[in-house]
């Protein structure tokens, strides 16, 4: 067996380092424990989400496993931001920078620490890939466990779930329900512990990422509140161990291939468009090569199959239901839109890890589809180009938008505007709403639009009129809509010299994007153009401005 603690006991035993021996045996080591790999468990749990309000319990759990696996777990936290309690406020706006302040500051725990291994226990959207991005950049065996999906809740016999909460607004709005039921909606759409229900983006990066070989089997689907989530605890005490003494580290197990296959899987369940921003962020932790163009080739060869929120019908529950993130894995694999030779966290390969995984029993279920039947022939993930996103654009089509959407531009800088706007009916059927000035550098923070979205879609208008911006879309919306539009309008990017009236043209025939007026014309507007200043002039907002890469290079902070 492979000596499990080089960090750890190179400290302890070097006699220049008492401190270090003496502070250890005050945290409670024993002697026997200095000669004994340490394990950090970071959590990113906290009491005021319920995606991550159950994580620390998740922690306690897994450090008594990995002591009585023969290790020593030391457990930490890290920052969390609930995006569901920030949407559609100023406080969305540290939303995406929380990615990588949790990438950084495990980095620095770990670091700092000498720790041998990482445990990340996580659970709302940012938490999945920032932790990723640490493990990438440190490169010592590593595992991340995601603390589970909440349950479905219910009202008036009908399901619901986070999504449901915004979109009774719009009804409100539009006088379809009254204040008593939108109250009820409300109180009752979110039951307790686990991230949102539906292949927004927490399901979706932690559906991924099990794909890419980083956690464990069934991880992403089993439910928060399921007991075997608690038995898991004992499984990745384990799994950490066992990369321990293989020696199997981070950069052994991420290649292209893996995160191809990572991409594959979105693009089959319908998955959100953040995960392009997050694993081109992956990505570049990793040192890998992996551009819009390939999330587009992925997407081109895989069909979509999964029937699930916010486009289809269906939880991650139901998911769970028919066998998990792994039956699925196991009917992409047969049918050759998966790479079965990528290593994941158990040791073995995917291939290895689905051997005796169940098949799906697709007469007795309409969750997934065969692939003869798929929902869409090709994934959901679209990437355009055009004079309105020279550098790239992120749409998610799921087949129910339609492929071609051509209206007259309604322009608002800035979310808020937008909302009173939409709300005050200057939306009309068939128009594109254009909302700019909330990209990276622009908002800053790169802010999610779902409030926007559920307020077309609440209004009753969300076959009829697009919406597109510089900023991004929750996992939760749904409709036609495009986002991560680059150059964004703070940098000069052609989103902002557009005007209300002016007539614009998505189509994902040809995945392209266009403002219709003339290069002279757009050339005038440039010259008059004037760059706005930043909104921040201090704070982790104005840094994160003056450091945060394009959405196109994935909204990176160490470019």
């Amino acid at each position: 067996m492979k000596e499990l603690n080089k960090h750890s006991k190179r400290l302890t035993q070097d006699q220049s380092q008492p401190a270090s021996q003496a502070m250890l045996y005050a945290a409670g080591l024993t002697d026997e424990d200095m000669n004994k790999a340490q394990v950090g468990i970071a959590s990113t749990g906290y009491d005021g989400n319920p995606c991550n309000m159950h994580l620390n319990g998740l922690k306690d759990e897994v450090k008594i496993e990995c002591n009585i696996a023969g290790l020593v777990g030391l457990g930490f936290n890290t920052i969390g931001v609930s995006d569901g309690i920030s949407m559609g406020t100023s406080g969305m706006n540290y939303s995406l920078a929380s990615r990588d302040i949790i990438a950084d500051s495990i980095e620095t725990v770990m670091n700092a620490q000498s720790y041998d291994a990482l445990v990340a226990i996580v659970g709302c959207d940012k938490n999945m890939p920032g932790a990723i991005m640490a493990m990438l950049r440190l490169n010592r065996p590593s595992i991340m466990m995601y603390g589970g999906s909440t349950a479905s809740g219910s009202y008036k016999g009908k399901k619901l779930n986070i999504v449901s909460a915004f979109e009774a607004l719009g009804q409100k709005v539009a006088g379809e329900i009254d204040e008593a039921e939108y109250k009820e909606i409300i109180k009752r759409s979110i039951p307790g512990a686990g991230a949102c229900g539906g292949m927004y983006t927490a399901n979706t990066m932690a559906s991924a990422i099990e794909c890419m070989g980083f956690a464990l089997p069934y991880n992403s689907s089993i439910p928060a509140t399921n007991p075997n989530k608690l038995s898991e605890s004992e499984r990745t005490a384990r799994a950490i161990k066992n990369l321990l003494e293989l020696d199997l580290k981070p950069l052994d197990i991420i290649e292209k291939k893996s995160i191809e296959n990572a991409i594959t899987l979105v693009n089959a369940l319908g998955g959100s468009t953040n995960a392009v921003l997050h694993f081109l962020a992956i990505a570049h932790a990793a040192d890998i090569e992996f551009t819009l163009e390939d999330f587009q080739r992925v997407s081109d060869r895989t069909p979509l199959i999964g029937d699930l929120k916010p486009s289809g019908k269906y939880l991650m529950e139901d998911v769970h239901g028919i066998g998990g993130i792994p039956a699925i894995m196991k009917y992409l694999l047969e049918n050759g839109y998966l790479h079965g030779d990528c290593m994941t966290v158990t040791g073995k390969t995917l291939a290895e890890n689905l051997a005796d995984v169940e098949a799906i029993e697709f007469e007795e279920q309409d969750i997934v589809y065969q692939k003869e039947n798929a929902l869409k022939k090709s994934g959901n993930l679209q990437i355009l180009y055009g004079n309105l996103a020279q550098e790239g654009a992120v749409a998610k089509i799921s087949g129910n938008e339609g492929l071609l959407f051509e209206g007259k531009a309604v322009v608002y800088d800035g979310e808020q505007a937008a909302n009173t706007g939409i709300s005050n009916g200057e939306v009309e059927k068939g128009d594109v709403v254009v909302i700019r000035y909330v990209g990276p550098k622009g908002g800053p923070g790169m802010p999610e639009m779902l409030k926007p979205t559920s307020l077309i879609m609440g209004a009753g208008l969300g076959k009829s009129v697009a919406l597109i911006t510089d900023g991004r879309f929750s996992g939760g919306t749904h409709g036609f809509v495009v986002g991560h539009i680059t150059p964004e309008a703070q940098n000069g990017g052609t989103i902002g010299l557009v005007r209300t009236g002016d007539k614009i043209r998505i189509s994902a025939e040809d995945n392209s994007i266009n403002v219709l007026l003339s290069d002279e014309e757009l050339a005038e507007r440039k010259a008059q153009w004037v760059q706005p200043d930043l909104k921040h002039k201090k704070g982790i907002l104005y840094k994160y401005a003056k450091s945060v890469a394009s959405a196109s290079k994935g909204c990176v902070t160490d470019a």
